[in-house]
C-alpha cells in the first residue's frame, strides 16, 4: 500500500535547521528564562537608555503642533473608539465597489453608527479637523467660519441634509486620497524615487515596497513579478551606488509571487518560485541596491528559509551582499532564525542585511493556533514579552559583525536608545547599522535620530508604492498594529502618561510579571475553560511533527477486518464485503460482514436488557468514560486519520479535522450530562412541597449514520445517545464501516459496556429498515438524505407502539450570497473552500454563489483562476487539495450533471484531473453560471459550484429565491454592509449562517450544527439543547407537610 505522508517529506534538515522548528511553540516562560540575560543592560546602561528615551519622547510631544497626519490620526481615531476602526472599515470596502447604491449603503450603514460629532473640533491638527469635516462633507481642507466652529453639529446636519449620500461618498473618497498621500510614497516607482529625493525626504535611505496581496492566481504572481522587475531596473537607474547598505532597496512579498505558497506545496514551490527570487535577487545585484524579502505568517517560516537561503547559497550572487530578509521578533523561534542566518552567512562568507522587526500578524497568529488545536501559540502573548525578544535579537545581530548588516524597525523610543547603546563597542567605535521607519509614520522620534547633533544614525523609510486601492489592506495593518492602546505610537502623544513610564524598561517588566504569559490568553487545550479540553491538532507545516505524524501512519497499514459487535451473536456464516481505497480501487484495504436476522434481533434484546442499568448509571460516570474515550482517540488520531484517509478518501487536512471534531463531541456531551442530568432541576411552587424535574434515557436508540463524516458524525451521535442513558445500535454507512467498527472498539476499550453500544453493519434496505420497523426502539438519530430521512419517519410511524423520536440531519441547497462591497479575494477564497473542500462531499457545502452583477465578471474570473491552481489527487500526500469523491454510484450522478451543466449552463471552469487519478472514483471539481436558481432540480452532493449573477437591489428577491427550496441548512454572505448581513439573517431560513468566512466546518459547542425545513429536524448538533431531545423528562413532587405542619413556613425567621 503507497505511504501516507512520507513520500513528500524533506530530507532531515542540519540541527540548526532543526532548532528553528523545535522552538516554534516552546513555553513562553522558559525561553524568557533564556531571552532575558540577553536583553538585559546593565545598570549603568539601563540608566543612560532611559534617559534618552526620555529625551526623545519630549521632542516628539514638543513637536506635536507640527506632527505628521499618522500620528494625530491614531490619537484622534485611536482603536479605543469605534470610529477608528469604522473608518477603515468603509475606506477598504469603498475602494472596492464598483456601483454607487451599494457604496451609499455601505456610508449610510456605517456612518450612521459612529459618533462623529464627538471628533470635530477636538483635535490639535488641522489635518485631522480637515479629514473629519472632508469624509462627511466636502472632501477637501477648508477654512471654518467662527459660526460654523461654534455650532459645528447643526452645521453638519445642514450641510448633510443639503448634499446628500452621495457628496459624502466622494468626501470619504478623497480624504483616504489624502491619507494615501501620507502612507504611500508614489503611485508608481517612478514618482516615489522623486518624492523620495524632495526636501527632509532626502535625509532618509529607502526600501520600496510594491503594494499588493497575496497572489490567488497564476496570472496575479505574474503581474507582482513584473512590477518588481521594473521596479528594481527603475531604482537602480538612479545609481551607481558605491555602497550596498546605503543604497535603496527593493522589499519583496514572496506570497505575491505564488499563488500557492504554503507548506503542503513546498515541492512546487521550491520549483517555480525560487527560480523567480534568484532571477529577482540577480537583477538587484546587477544594479548594486539592497534586495530585502519580507516576513511572512508563522506557518510560512519554514518554506521561506528553503527558499531564501536556498537562493542566497547560488554561486551567481556570490560576494553580494545586498540579499537579507526580515525576522519577525515577535516569534518565538527569531533567536533561533537568527542562529542558523549567521551560520548560514559565515559558511558563504559574505553578510547578510536582516531587518529585524517585532510583527504584523499578532492576532491572526494567536486566532489560528487556537483553531488549529496547537499546544501553544508561536508567538509571545504579551507586547513587553516581544519587546524583550526583539533586545535580544537585536543584541545576536550585533554580536555577529561577521554575518550581517543589522536594520532595526521599531517606533519605539526605548528600543531605539537601546540599540543604540548596544551597538556601542567598548573602544566607543559603533557597530554598522541603521534605524528602518514606516513611511508617513515616525518622523517626528526619528529627526533627532539621524541628525549629526544627535545620534547619527542612518535611517531607512520603508516606503509603499501602489494605487490607493493596494493601500487599504496595508493601511489596515499598520493602524491595527500601531493603534492599538498598548501601542507606543498611539500613546507617545498622549501627555497624559508620562515619558518615563512610556519608555520603561522591557526587561524589568518582564521580570516583574510572576506569570509571563498573558493571563487572559488561555492555551488552544484550555480555550473552553474549566468545562472541557479543546481537541488538539497537528501542526501540518512542521516537518518535525510531520515525520512523527508519517511513522504513526506507517503504522497502521495493514487491512482492516470488521464486522458486527454483538454479544453473543455468530455472524461468520455471512459473506465478506471487501472495502477498496476510494482514490485507487485497485488497493484493497480490508473486509467487513454484515448483520443477519439473528445478529439484529440478539442486538435488539441486548440493548433493551441492558439500558435500564446504564440510565441508572450516574450521568458524571457517564460522561466520565465519554472523557476517557476522547483521551484515547485524541492519542490514536494517527490510526484514525489512516483508516479516514483510505476508507473514506479523506486528505491529511480533513482527517485531522474528522478526528478532533469527533474528540469534541465526546467531551462536549460529557459535559452536557453533567449539566443536564448530574442533578435534578429543583422548580419552584408552593410552600410545603418540593418539585423536581431530571432526565432519563427514553430506551435504544438507534443511529444511522453516513459516510461523508464517518468518524465525527458517527460518534457524535453514539455519545450523545449514550451520555444520555440509552443503550445504542450503531448502524455505520456501508461505505465506512471499518471506521466505525474501530470507533466501537474504542468506547468499548473506554468502558461503555458491549451490550449497552453495539454495531449493526449492513446496507439500508435490510438492516436499517428492520431497525426502524422494530417496536423496542424508542428513537432514530439519522444523518442522510431528505428522502431516506422521510422513508424512515414513516417506518417509525407505522409502528402500532410508543411513537418514537426521530432526529434528522439531512441535506441542503446552501447558498453564498455576496454583494458589491465583498472583498472579492476573500469572497473567492471562501467559496472554493466552500464548495471544493472534503470534495464537496460535506451537508454544509456551498452548492450556490449568488454574487452581485457589478462584480460578477470580476469574482468569476478570479475564480477560474483560483480553481487552476488546485490540485486533485492522492489524499494521502499532504500537496493534495481534494481527494476522491466516495465511490462509482456517486462519480456517475455528478458526471450526469455536468453533462446536463455543460448543455444549459456556461462553463466557468474544470480542475485538471492528473495521472494518478485513473484508478479512483475522482471527479474534476467545477463551476458554472446559471441564469436561474430553478435550474437546479436537487441537491448535488459533490464539488460544483453554480454561480447566478444578482442585481444590488433584487437582493430580497435571492432570499426569497433560497427560502423557496424549503432546504434551510447553512448560509454564507459576504459583505461590509451590517445591515445587509443583518436584514439576510433576519429573512434566511438556515440554520447556520456565516459571514464574511467559509461557511463549512462548524464546531461543537462554539457554532452547533443543523438546519430546518428539509434540511432536518433539530435540535442541533454540538449545541446545548441536543442532548435532552435524546432523553424523556420525569417530575417528583412531594408534599413536605404530610406527616405534620409544614417545619420550614413555620420557623421562619421573621
Amino acid at each position: 500500500m503507497t505511504a501516507l505522508l512520507s513520500p513528500e517529506l524533506p530530507p532531515l534538515p542540519d540541527p540548526a535547521r532543526r532548532r528553528v522548528t523545535a522552538d516554534w511553540l516552546i513555553d513562553e516562560s522558559e525561553h524568557l528564562s533564556a531571552l532575558l540575560p540577553e536583553a538585559r543592560l546593565s545598570p549603568a546602561t539601563a540608566a543612560h537608555v532611559h534617559a534618552r528615551a526620555v529625551e526623545l519622547v519630549d521632542q516628539v510631544r514638543a513637536a506635536a503642533a507640527d506632527q505628521g497626519v499618522i500620528e494625530a490620526f491614531m490619537r484622534q481615531y485611536d482603536l479605543s473608539s469605534e470610529e477608528g476602526v469604522l473608518l477603515m472599515c468603509v475606506a477598504e470596502a469603498l475602494l472596492r465597489i464598483p456601483d454607487q447604491a451599494t457604496a451609499d449603503a455601505l456610508i449610510r450603514d456605517k456612518l450612521g453608527e459612529a459618533d462623529w460629532d464627538r471628533h470635530l473640533g477636538k483635535s490639535d491638527s488641522v489635518l485631522v479637523n480637515a479629514s473629519t469635516w472632508g469624509l462627511m462633507l466636502t472632501g477637501r481642507i477648508v477654512g471654518l467660519a467662527d459660526e460654523t466652529r461654534r455650532d459645528a453639529i447643526g452645521a453638519l446636519r445642514r450641510l448633510t441634509a443639503r448634499t446628500g449620500e452621495p457628496v459624502i461618498r466622494l468626501a470619504v473618497r478623497q480624504a483616504m486620497r489624502i491619507m494615501g498621500h501620507q502612507f504611500v510614497m508614489g503611485r508608481t516607482i517612478g514618482d516615489a524615487l522623486k518624492r523620495a529625493r524632495k526636501g527632509g525626504n532626502a535625509r532618509y535611505r529607502y526600501s520600496f515596497d510594491m503594494l499588493g496581496e497575496a497572489a490567488l492566481t497564476a496570472r496575479d504572481a505574474g503581474r507582482y513579478l513584473d512590477a518588481y522587475r521594473r521596479a528594481i531596473t527603475t531604482i537602480g537607474a538612479t545609481g551607481p551606488y558605491p555602497d550596498v547598505f546605503a543604497a535603496p532597496s527593493i522589499s519583496v512579498k514572496l506570497s505575491a509571487l505564488h499563488p500557492r505558497y504554503e507548506h503542503g506545496k513546498r515541492a512546487r514551490v521550491l520549483a517555480e518560485l525560487s527560480p523567480r527570487v534568484l532571477e529577482l535577487a540577480q537583477l538587484a545585484k546587477s544594479h548594486g541596491i539592497g534586495f530585502t524579502i519580507d516576513a511572512e505568517e508563522a506557518n510560512r517560516l519554514e518554506l521561506s528559509l528553503d527558499v531564501i537561503l536556498g537562493v542566497f547559497a547560488d554561486a551567481s550572487l556570490a560576494g553580494w551582499q545586498g540579499y537579507g530578509l526580515a525576522v519577525q521578533a515577535y516569534l518565538k523561534r527569531a533567536p533561533a532564525v537568527i542562529d542558523l542566518l549567521a551560520a548560514e552567512a559565515r559558511r558563504h562568507g559574505r553578510r547578510m542585511p536582516v531587518r529585524l522587526v517585532k510583527g504584523a500578524y499578532w492576532d491572526a497568529e494567536i486566532k489560528l493556533a487556537q483553531v488549529e488545536g496547537l499546544a501553544g501559540y508561536p508567538v509571545f502573548t504579551r507586547k513587553v514579552n516581544t519587546d524583550v525578544s526583539y533586545l535580544a535579537c537585536a543584541r545576536r545581530l550585533l554580536a555577529a559583525e561577521d554575518a550581517f548588516y543589522p536594520m532595526f524597525a521599531s517606533h519605539n523610543a526605548h528600543t531605539i536608545a537601546a540599540i543604540h547603546a548596544m551597538a556601542e563597542r567598548p573602544d566607543g567605535s559603533r557597530i554598522a547599522c541603521e534605524y528602518q521607519r514606516l513611511h508617513g509614520m515616525g518622523e517626528d522620534l526619528y529627526a533627532p535620530v539621524i541628525a549629526a547633533d544627535g545620534l547619527d544614525v542612518p535611517c531607512r523609510v520603508y516606503a509603499p508604492v501602489g494605487s490607493h486601492e493596494d493601500l487599504l489592506p496595508y493601511l489596515v495593518r499598520r493602524l491595527l498594529e500601531n493603534g492599538a492602546n498598548s501601542s507606543f505610537v498611539n500613546r507617545i502623544s498622549d501627555e497624559r502618561i508620562a515619558a518615563g513610564e512610556l519608555v520603561a524598561d522591557p526587561v524589568a517588566a518582564v521580570t516583574g510579571n510572576a506569570f509571563k504569559p498573558h493571563p487572559r490568553i488561555p492555551l488552544p487545550r484550555h480555550l473552553y475553560g474549566e468545562e472541557r479540553k479543546n481537541s488538539m491538532g497537528i501542526n501540518l507545516a512542521n516537518d518535525t511533527d510531520l515525520r512523527t505524524l508519517a511513522d504513526a501512519l506507517a503504522r497502521h497499514t495493514e487491512p482492516c477486518i470488521a464486522g458486527p459487535l454483538v454479544p453473543g451473536a455468530d455472524p461468520s456464516n455471512t459473506p465478506s464485503v471487501p472495502v477498496h481505497d476510494p482514490s485507487d480501487r485497485r488497493r484493497r484495504i480490508g473486509e467487513w460482514k454484515p448483520a443477519d436476522a439473528s445478529t439484529l434481533e440478539r442486538a435488539l434484546s441486548n440493548a433493551r436488557s441492558a439500558q435500564p442499568d446504564w440510565d441508572r448509571l450516574p450521568a458524571a460516570s457517564r460522561a466520565a468514560i465519554l472523557e476517557h474515550a476522547a483521551d484515547l482517540l485524541e492519542a490514536r488520531i494517527a490510526e484514525f486519520m489512516a483508516l479516514c484517509v483510505r476508507e473514506a478518501g479523506k486528505t491529511l487536512p480533513d482527517a485531522v479535522a474528522e478526528v478532533r471534531e469527533a474528540v469534541d463531541f465526546c467531551r462536549y456531551y460529557a459535559q452536557q450530562a453533567r449539566s443536564q442530568f448530574g442533578q435534578p432541576h429543583v422548580l419552584p411552587g408552593p410552600t410545603g412541597e418540593t418539585n423536581q424535574l431530571s432526565l432519563h434515557g427514553r430506551g435504544v436508540f438507534v443511529c444511522i449514520s453516513p459516510w461523508n463524516f464517518p468518524l465525527a458524525i458517527f460518534l457524535g451521535q453514539v455519545a450523545a445517545a449514550l451520555a444520555a442513558g440509552n443503550s445504542v445500535i450503531a448502524k455505520p454507512a456501508e461505505q465506512t464501516t471499518l471506521i466505525a467498527h474501530r470507533a466501537v472498539r474504542l468506547l468499548h476499550e473506554a468502558g461503555i459496556p458491549e451490550t449497552v453500544l453495539q454495531l449493526l453493519p449492513g446496507d439500508g434496505a435490510t438492516v436499517g429498515n428492520a431497525l426502524t420497523g422494530d417496536d423496542r426502539v424508542a428513537g432514530v438519530a439519522f444523518t442522510g438524505s431528505t428522502e431516506v430521512a422521510r422513508l424512515i419517519n414513516r417506518r417509525l410511524a407505522a409502528r402500532d407502539t410508543a411513537i418514537a423520536t426521530l432526529i434528522a440531519e439531512t441535506g441542503g441547497q446552501n447558498a453564498l450570497i455576496a454583494d458589491s462591497s465583498a472583498l472579492p479575494e476573500q469572497l473567492v477564497k471562501d467559496a472554493i473552500a466552500s464548495a471544493f473542500q472534503s470534495a464537496g462531499q460535506r451537508c454544509s457545502a456551498a452548492r450556490v454563489l449568488f454574487v452581485q452583477r457589478d462584480i460578477a465578471d470580476k469574482v468569476m474570473t478570479m475564480l477560474a483562476g483560483a480553481m487552476a491552481e488546485l490540485k486533485v489527487g492522492d489524499p494521502g500526500l499532504l500537496s493534495t487539495d481534494i481527494g476522491p469523491v466516495i465511490d462509482d454510484e456517486a462519480l456517475a450522478i455528478l458526471n450526469a450533471h455536468a453533462e446536463r451543466m455543460d448543455r444549459e449552463a456556461t462553463p466557468i471552469a474544470t480542475v485538471a484531473l492528473g495521472p494518478d487519478c485513473q484508478h479512483g472514483s475522482f471527479f474534476a471539481p467545477r463551476a458554472y453560471e446559471l441564469t436561474a436558481l430553478s435550474q437546479l432540480h436537487r441537491e448535488v452532493f459533490g464539488p460544483v459550484l453554480h454561480v447566478i449573477r444578482f442585481d444590488g437591489d433584487r437582493i430580497d428577491s435571492v432570499i426569497d429565491q433560497i427560502n423557496a427550496s424549503g432546504y434551510g441548512l447553512t448560509l454564507g454572505v459576504h459583505s461590509r454592509i451590517d445591515s445587509t448581513i443583518e436584514r439576510i439573517a433576519s429573512r434566511a431560513r438556515v440554520g447556520n449562517c456565516y459571514v464574511n468566512r467559509n461557511q463549512i466546518g462548524a464546531v461543537v459547542g462554539v457554532q452547533p450544527f443543523g438546519g430546518e425545513g428539509l434540511s432536518g429536524t433539530g435540535p442541533k448538533a454540538g449545541g446545548p439543547h441536543y442532548l435532552p431531545r435524546f432523553a424523556t423528562e420525569r417530575t417528583l413532587t412531594v408534599n413536605t407537610t404530610a406527616s405534620g405542619g409544614n417545619a420550614s413556613l413555620l420557623t421562619l425567621s421573621e
